[in-house]
């Protein structure tokens, strides 16, 4: 008998008994194929890919301990409650019994997601590491079409609008903002939070049509959890700071659509009332036990009353609100410039960003993105305002220092302020320092828009606006950069290599390298002569060629040589190496041969563009 033989019937090993396919894994919980994909959704649970696929490659294979985690989880029997009350209602309404029927549609089985929160993230640094997906779907959602009818309901639509809007008024107060690009597919956020870098893709506020190739049944199970995620996670950052969860809207302002500003309002009353509160409590410590006494039952005497009625509860809370939030003065957007008391505490990163807007006063004409100026400006300390109702201030405020316009003509135009177009707004965040704003005026067309999520240096191109940049910001920074290709030389000499053309240095160049070769070849001249060799052969042999050739060929050996050495050195490495590191080595070679490629497009692509705008410039 074979040492490995297992009689038929016996329990399975490797493979087969680690992994099992899907079907079996529906067969085995009892449940339907939809509600077996919206469990694995909301419990975290993915497909895996064996090294040996027992049952054929065309099959999906879970994890078995997964499978059987799924088959002890309460949410299944919730699921099941579910299906068997839709089957009563169908029936009761096949029999026509409507009293029954909307009996049962008053009374749903419901269930909540709280538990799995927990189960996946047990610290809340796990659950920002993971909330990228969460926030790019939320705010997916949250720009859909909210309409009766369609097939994502209309409270999911202004759930995720509110979510999406209290997470963006957090990263303002708190200026965690760090980088924004704006792309063919949205525009791209990325903050810095506790520690943790997210990033997230807003979509451009477009009409947005519900397509048949999506299937949102799928979707809508990632959006039933991350609603969930991102409630857990505002109700903890909105505390870290103070602030009450959920939040008191002033009710003016979110009829006038303007969530984001009425959100940044309640968010700097709740600050200051924390203050406030703090000092009473320093004053009452003074107080004797009687006065502490009859304090406590007045709060609970309070307690009672408002637990007594919601309708009282609700008349309170607005009485809250009324008092708390200020009045809507011109000036008082946000109050998000104003000083804190947790200045000392910010890193010099957050200080930075805090205060790179903070002189300026910005107001947004109709044609612009409104929602993701508010939110850039004023997560970066600036004071702004919009054209329409519940605006902080008018568009003939004195104080405005910029309008971000997009049209070419203007109606009205105010000398003592600059306008530009949307775009300079996103390059001054991403370069930290305000940038001059002669290419982004009215009418002209803007330089190019680069991304903030690309490493230039280990891409090998740097685009030209690019070094314009890293100039203005040493210039910012009092610093001096030198120039490619040279050392620590004079600094008058760094001066006029600066301001020579790209077309002078080439030449420069070129004079360098034939001077270094008549100098090397006098040299070789003289050591001949030393040594004894008849300098009369070696002229008559090379007469007939000028000094241009032979400097040509000469230089053309000499690269021939280095590049025959470089060839050598590297078959005998590649000797040297096993299998693996030679794949390795020669992977590795191709990806920096495609590097150089791509880098040889951009620039022949430059020079394209450059040689286009120079022609149209004669014409």
């Amino acid at each position: 008998m074979p040492k490995h033989y297992r009689p038929a019937g016996k329990k399975k090993e490797g493979n087969a008994a680690k992994y099992i396919t899907r079907t079996k894994a529906v067969n085995y919980l009892q449940v339907s194929l939809a509600i077996f994909r919206k469990l694995c959704i909301l419990k975290g649970v993915f497909p895996r890919q064996p090294k040996k696929k027992v049952e054929g490659n065309h099959k999906t294979y879970y994890h078995t301990k997964d499978i059987a985690f799924l088959a002890h989880d309460p949410l299944i029997e919730k699921f099941r409650e579910i299906k068997v009350h839709r089957r009563k209602v169908k029936k009761a309404v096949a029999k026509k019994n409507r009293d029954l029927a909307d009996r049962l549609l008053n009374r749903p089985p419901t269930y909540k997601l709280d538990r799995l929160v927990l189960e996946r993230y047990p610290t809340f640094v796990d659950a920002l590491r993971d909330l990228d997906d969460c926030l790019t779907m939320v705010h997916l959602f949250a720009a859909l079409p909210a309409v009766d009818g369609e097939r994502v309901e209309v409270k999911r639509i202004h759930n995720c609008r509110r979510l999406s809007h209290e997470w963006q008024a957090f990263i303002s107060r708190t200026h965690s903002l760090r980088k924004t690009f704006i792309s063919v597919k949205g525009i791209c956020y990325q903050a810095e939070v506790q520690g943790q870098k997210i990033t997230w893709l807003t979509p451009h506020a477009l009409q947005q049509l519900l397509t048949d190739d999506v299937d949102f049944n799928v979707m809508l199970s990632f959006l039933e959890f991350y609603e969930t995620l991102l409630g857990f996670v505002n109700f903890k950052l909105y505390h870290s700071i103070n602030v009450n969860y959920p939040p008191i809207l002033d009710p003016r302002l979110e009829a006038l659509a303007a969530e984001l500003y009425a959100l940044c309002r309640y968010m700097s009353a709740g600050s200051r009332r924390m203050i406030g509160n703090s000092q009473s409590d320093e004053v009452m410590e003074d107080k004797d036990e009687k006065t502490k006494a009859d304090g406590v039952i007045e709060e609970e005497k309070d307690v009672k009353n408002k637990a007594s009625s919601k309708a009282d509860e609700s008349e309170l809370r607005l009485a809250q609100l009324q008092h708390q939030l200020p009045t809507n003065e011109p000036g008082a957007l946000m109050n998000l410039v104003e000083e804190s008391t947790a200045d000392d505490a910010d890193d010099d990163d957050t200080k930075e960003c805090k205060g790179l807007f903070k002189n300026l006063k910005f107001y947004l004409s109709r044609e612009v993105p409104r929602e993701s100026l508010l939110f850039i400006i004023a997560a970066f300390g600036g004071t702004v305002s919009w054209e329409g109702e519940g605006a902080p201030f008018k568009e003939e405020d004195d104080d405005i220092t910029h309008q971000i316009v997009d049209r070419p003509t203007q109606s009205h135009v105010f000398l003592s302020r600059e306008y530009v177009q949307p775009q300079w707004v996103f390059d001054c965040v991403n370069a930290r320092i305000i940038l001059p704003t002669e290419g982004y005026l009215v009418g002209r067309v803007p330089p190019p828009h680069l991304s903030p999520f690309v490493d230039n240096d280990a891409e090998g191109y740097i685009p030209e606006y690019a070094e314009t940049i890293k100039r203005l910001q040493a210039a910012v920074r009092n610093e001096v950069l030198p120039l490619p290709g040279i050392g620590d030389e004079d600094l008058d000499n760094s001066l006029v290599a600066a301001m020579m053309d790209r077309t002078e240095s080439n030449e420069a160049a070129e004079k360098k390298r034939k001077l270094e070769m008549l100098e090397k070849q006098y040299h070789d001249e003289l050591k001949m002569e030393i040594d004894g060799v008849a300098f009369s052969s070696l002229s008559n042999k090379e007469g007939d060629k000028s000094p241009d050739a032979k400097d040509d060929t000469q230089s053309d050996r000499e690269e021939d040589a280095s590049k025959q050495e470089e060839k050598d050195d590297d078959d005998i490495g590649t000797a040297l190496m096993s299998r693996r590191q030679r794949g390795l080595y020669k992977a590795m070679k191709m990806g920096k041969e495609k590097k150089k490629e791509k880098i040889e497009l951009l620039k022949k692509r430059k020079k394209t563009v450059d040689s286009s705008a120079s022609s149209k410039k004669r014409h």
